[in-house]
C-alpha cells in the first residue's frame, strides 16, 4: 500500500507569486500552538500548512472521485471540500459530490475543525476511501461546507488526511488508518514515511510495511509518551556544537508530517538563533550552511542530529533557519514539533502495533 507524494509549490510560494503574502501574514498572526491545545477540540492552524510541499492523491466514492491531500501525522480527521460548500476556497478545488457515489451513506452529524484563520465546518458521511490502492470501506469523513479564510483558495491541496490517534479526532470520527487495521487491510499495524530532500522525487507513505532499502542504517525504536499525536519524550538537552541550548529538564516532541519546520518553545528559539548566529527573524547567510554545526536531539538515550543542510532553508536567494517559535506547555515539559525539516533526515515508522516511532537515519 504505497502512496507516492509529489513535491509542489507551497501555499506560501503561491501567495507570494500573487502578491498576497504580506496581507495574509498581517491578517493571520502566526499561532501554531492552536493545533496542539488538548481541550478536546482538534484545532489546526492553516498556517501549519503554509510551507507544506508534499501532497498525495486519494479517491472517495463509487465511482472514485480524486482529491489531493496532505498526509498529516499531526491530526486525525479526513476531510475534503464538498458540493455543499459555497466558500470561495471551494470554488477552485475538487468537491466531493455524494449524489454521484453509489456507496455514500449520509449522517446528521456535523464536524468543525478550528484553524487559525477560521473554521472548517461540514457534515460527516461514510464512503469507500481508496488510499495507496487500499479500499477502506465505510470510512467516515468530513464534507466541508465552509472553509477557513479566503486564502484557502490558493492552497495547492484539497483536504487533509490525518494519521494521528482517534483520541484527538474531531467529532470522534474514526481515522483512516484505524479502519485499515480493523478491516485487516494492512499486513502490519504500522505505516512509514519517506520525504525526499531537495527537489528529488520519490517521497511516499507506505501503509502496512517497512521498505528495507531505507533502513540500512538500522532502526531506533522510541516509545510514545502519549497516544494522541505521535508524541515522544526527549531526554535532557538539545545541543548545538556540544553546548546545551534548550530542553535542560527534558521535554516532549511530536513527529508531525503536517508541519514543515522545527517548531520549538519560544524560550528556546532565541537561544538557538543566537547559537547559530542568525538574526532574530531567523535570517542567515546562505554560505553559513558550510560551517554551521548540527543541532542534536537526545531521544530515548540516542542522539539524532539535524545538519545545516536540513535546517537552513533557501527561499528566493536568501536563507532562513527552519525553526519557528511557539508556546505549548504539556504535563511533562514543553512541546517541540519535529516537522519535515527533521523527517527528511530519517525514514520514520509510525507503529501502532506497539505504539512506537522508529527512526532510521537516511544515507
Amino acid at each position: 500500500g504505497l502512496v507516492s507524494l509529489r513535491r509542489g509549490k507551497s501555499l506560501r510560494q503561491v501567495l507570494k507569486e500573487h502578491g498576497l503574502l504580506e496581507r495574509y501574514l498581517k491578517q493571520h498572526p502566526y499561532n501554531l500552538a492552536s493545533k496542539y491545545n488538548q481541550a478536546g477540540v482538534s484545532a489546526e492552524p492553516l498556517h501549519n500548512y503554509l510551507d507544506n510541499e508534499y501532497f498525495g492523491t486519494i479517491s472517495i466514492g463509487t465511482p472514485p472521485q480524486e482529491f489531493t491531500v496532505i498526509f498529516d501525522t499531526g491530526s486525525s480527521n479526513l476531510w475534503v471540500p464538498s458540493v455543499y460548500c459555497s466558500s470561495l476556497a471551494c470554488s477552485n478545488h475538487k468537491r466531493f459530490n455524494p449524489a454521484d457515489s453509489s456507496t455514500f451513506v449520509s449522517t446528521n452529524e456535523t464536524v468543525s475543525i478550528a484553524y487559525g484563520t477560521g473554521s472548517m465546518t461540514g457534515v460527516l458521511g461514510y464512503d469507500t476511501v481508496t488510499v495507496a490502492a487500499i479500499d477502506v470501506l465505510n470510512q467516515i469523513f468530513g464534507l466541508a461546507e465552509t472553509e477557513p479564510g479566503d486564502f484557502f483558495y490558493y492552497s495547492p491541496f484539497d483536504g487533509i488526511l490525518g494519521l494521528a490517534f482517534p483520541s484527538i479526532s474531531s467529532s470522534g470520527a474514526t481515522p483512516v488508518f484505524d479502519n485499515m487495521m480493523s478491516e485487516g487491510l494492512v499486513a502490519k499495524d504500522l505505516f512509514s514515511v519517506y520525504l525526499s530532500r531537495d527537489g528529488k522525487k520519490g517521497s511516499f507513505v507506505l501503509f502496512g510495511g517497512i521498505d528495507p532499502s531505507y533502513t540500512t542504517n538500522g532502526i531506533t525504536w522510541i516509545p510514545l509518551s502519549a497516544e494522541t499525536y505521535w508524541q515522544i519524550s526527549m531526554d535532557r538537552y538539545v545541543s548545538i556544537g556540544g553546548e546545551t541550548v534548550a530542553c535542560s529538564y527534558g521535554c516532549q516532541a511530536i513527529v508531525d508530517t503536517g508541519t514543515s519546520l522545527l517548531a520549538v518553545p519560544n524560550s528556546a528559539l532565541s537561544n538557538i538563533l543566537s547559537a547559530l548566529g542568525a538574526s532574530s527573524n531567523g535570517a542567515i547567510s546562505c554560505s553559513a550552511v558550510n560551517t554551521l554545526p548540527d543541532v542534536v536531539f537526545q531521544i530515548n538515550g540516542n542522539a539524532f542530529s539535524v545538519p545545516p543542510s536540513a535546517y537552513v532553508i533557501e527561499m528566493d536567494g536568501y536563507c532562513v533557519l527552519g525553526f519557528q517559535g511557539m508556546n505549548v506547555p504539556t504535563e511533562s515539559g514543553e512541546l517541540w514539533i519535529l516537522g519535515d525539516v527533521f523527517i527528511r533526515e530519517y525514514y520514520v515508522i509510525f507503529n501502532r502495533a506497539n505504539n512506537t516511532v522508529g527512526l532510521s537515519p537516511l544515507p
